[in-house]
């Protein structure tokens, strides 16, 4: 609520008009893609308002490869950073979280990898819409991006025959290519799980994946694409109708007073401090929609009075709508991994250490945008529960459930979480659904086994000599829920982050049997054939002195799973894909919006981002965020069509 009177959109920001009909806060990824497409409605004007800067044309942001060299910077980077997780021995993670226009697509790994059709099914089921299963998200997943097909020497070389050109999109604006930099790790990845017996079983967009295989990149022609250049180009940016407003904080939503005669809640704008310090207030006729991601999208809402009453008292803050699941169910992708020194005669991504080498590879790149820096040379591989000697059995899987799941006090004791349990355990029951991921790295990473905060700077530091090689997991479903939650009126201060890794047993229970296998595939032909025999590991093995790597942590022993359990907790690190602290689920199972993510009690209330997911998805989430965005801009349009028709 205003007390006092604030200036409506001074001139000097450029506009002529002090109202909007839609407000976008947030020039993230779903941001821009949902203002892109309601401005395509020359009748609608659209604002968007972003904290960071427009960055478009950024050498360090354009090229791939120098995406390391954002992060824990404050020019682009929010600089997130988890409280101690006492299930990881104390330690801090970096969360870091694009502060640029275009959001976090603007520092990722630029990885396309698509969700399972489960995943979709399972968000239908629980918010009761099937609008939402795969099916009825299968066109968005097309819609934002335009494919364009490897060629036909790579795609020999990379095993590439489940590619299917009719399942791709290729009118949407963001460029999805392979890149040409594989090379003969990438191969040897693909040969080696073929060699285990997964082999994929269709194109991964199709949301069917067990097995290797190499993703496409949010790259053309050696330039990362993300959400600013493909939804706010040059053309896009001359719409008269769409304005986009940079280094501006929302510090809130301004509401109405009162309810209106159906008991509900409406914005009529937003609060901002813009670049010069001036605090403005900018109307919104239609909507006022939320895209700042699972971390800040929360931290608003609360900040605006929507959230958890207790907890917006705490700060001064009146709770308007009180609704204690604001900032709650926040889940992430988490990882663990093994790095192994290569063969004499082969290199890794290590080599950059050589300034030399360094020098040679960013005049390549300058001069032809070819080279290391011109893609992510990863590849990724799906299965179900794994342990050392392969697939978990059927019946070993069901007995790890019980002993994990039932009659354990966190599954029995979180009622909101029932329903996704549910499903989250009947997909770990199928053998034909994939729980796991692992991915090849080309270099080394140092999550840091001691106690205090894991960095970004210390995860990409070389500080091993020799070359390594990374293999990863990852945790594609987790049972484990966390919270955010403001610490403050201040909506400059960050807000508390506790994502409480590892909370639910059946999560280390999974991710340690996921490292034994990592061991398999490195004792596979023919990528064995490509690490140095007897060669060093971080963490060390068990003929190795971890003093003589300079480490603190236990050594990983050979199909020991108390062993793989304490790296697991040592070096556990996030895959930067948090979500679900906004949910899209009835109010009266955890939700905080509907279907239509609209916020549950308001009017004219939207949150569009990662924040909705009920459940994390398997994949990386750039496409998944993509499509939701895209569905959400339908869903406007859709209801505003029908309120202008009468609600026919």
């Amino acid at each position: 609520m205003i007390s006092h009177p604030i200036p409506i959109m001074a001139p000097e920001y450029g506009i002529n008009r002090t109202s909007f009909d839609f407000i976008v806060v947030g020039g993230g990824q779903s941001g821009l893609v949902v203002a892109s497409r309601l401005s395509e409605d020359v009748d609608k004007t659209v604002v968007v308002i972003e904290a960071g800067s427009d960055r478009q044309g950024d050498t360090r942001i354009d090229t791939p490869g120098l995406m390391t060299t954002l992060y824990d910077d404050p020019d682009y980077d929010w600089k997130h950073m988890t409280v101690p997780q006492s299930n990881a021995n104390n330690r801090q993670i970096s969360w870091p979280r694009g502060k640029v226009l275009g959001g976090t697509s603007a520092m990722n790994f630029s990885a396309l990898v698509y969700p399972a059709k489960s995943d979709f099914d399972n968000w239908a089921t629980l918010v009761g819409d099937q609008g939402w299963n795969s099916q009825g998200m299968a066109s968005y997943l097309k819609r934002f991006h335009n494919y364009q097909a490897p060629n036909p020497e790579l795609k020999k070389r990379m095993m590439m025959h489940w590619v299917d050109e009719e399942a791709q999109g290729y009118d949407g604006p963001l460029p999805a290519s392979f890149t040409n930099e594989l090379g003969a790790f990438n191969e040897a990845w693909m040969r080696t799980f073929a060699e285990l017996g997964l082999n994929l079983p269709g194109d991964p967009i199709s949301g069917d994946k067990q097995g290797a295989f190499q993703n496409p990149l949010s790259i053309e022609n050696g330039v990362r694409a993300y959400s600013a250049s493909a939804y706010y180009n040059a053309k896009v940016a001359k719409r008269p109708n769409l304005t986009v407003i940079t280094n501006a904080l929302v510090e809130k939503i301004v509401l109405e007073e009162g309810k209106d005669a159906s008991g509900l809640v409406s914005a009529k704008g937003v609060q901002l401090v813009d670049a010069s310090g001036e605090r403005q207030i900018v109307q919104a006729n239609k909507e006022v929609i939320v895209a700042c991601g699972a971390i800040k999208s929360p931290q608003l809402l609360e900040l605006s009075g929507i959230g958890a009453k207790h907890i917006l008292s705490n700060h001064g803050i009146e709770a308007v709508i009180n609704n204690a699941h604001v900032g709650e169910n926040l889940q992430d992708h988490v990882l663990t991994s093994i790095s192994f020194e290569v063969a004499d005669d082969q290199i890794s991504g290590d080599i950059m250490r050589d300034s030399n080498i360094v020098e040679s590879v960013v005049k390549l790149y300058q001069d032809t945008r070819t080279g290391p820096l011109s893609g992510t040379p990863l590849s990724f591989a799906y299965t179900p529960l794994v342990s050392s000697s392969g697939i978990i059995p059927q019946a070993d899987v069901e007995t790890l459930l019980r002993r994990s799941l039932d009659g354990v006090s966190y599954y029995t004791a979180n009622q909101d979480l029932e329903k996704q349990y549910k499903l989250l355990r009947r997909q770990l029951l199928d053998s034909r659904e994939s729980s796991i991921e692992f991915m090849y790295i080309p270099l080394q990473l140092n999550e840091n086994p001691s106690s205090g905060p894991t960095d970004m700077t210390k995860l990409f530091s070389k500080s091993h000599d020799g070359n390594y090689i990374t293999l990863v997991t990852m945790l594609m479903h987790p049972f484990s829920r966390g919270e955010t939650h403001i610490t403050s009126g201040d909506p400059n201060e960050q807000p508390r982050l506790d994502p409480q890794y590892l909370s639910h047993p059946i999560d280390i229970e999974m991710l340690a049997r996921a490292l034994l296998f990592v061991r398999k595939i490195a004792k596979t032909n023919p990528l064995a054939f490509m690490l140095k025999p007897n060669g060093r590991r971080i963490p060390p093995v068990r003929e190795e002195s971890p003093e003589s790597l300079g480490e603190t942590s236990s050594v990983l022993v050979d199909d020991d799973l108390e062993d793989a359990k304490r790296i697991v907790r040592e070096r556990l690190f996030t895959a930067f894909h948090p979500s679900g602290t906004y949910a899209m689920l009835p109010r009266d199972q955890g939700g905080v919006v509907d279907s239509r993510l609209r916020v549950h009690g308001s009017a004219n209330i939207r949150v569009v981002d990662a924040s909705i997911f009920p459940i994390e998805p398997l994949g990386h989430l750039q496409s998944t965020v993509y499509a939701v965005a895209e569905k959400a801009a339908d869903l406007i349009k859709t209801d505003w069509i029908r309120s202008m028709s009468g609600g026919k």
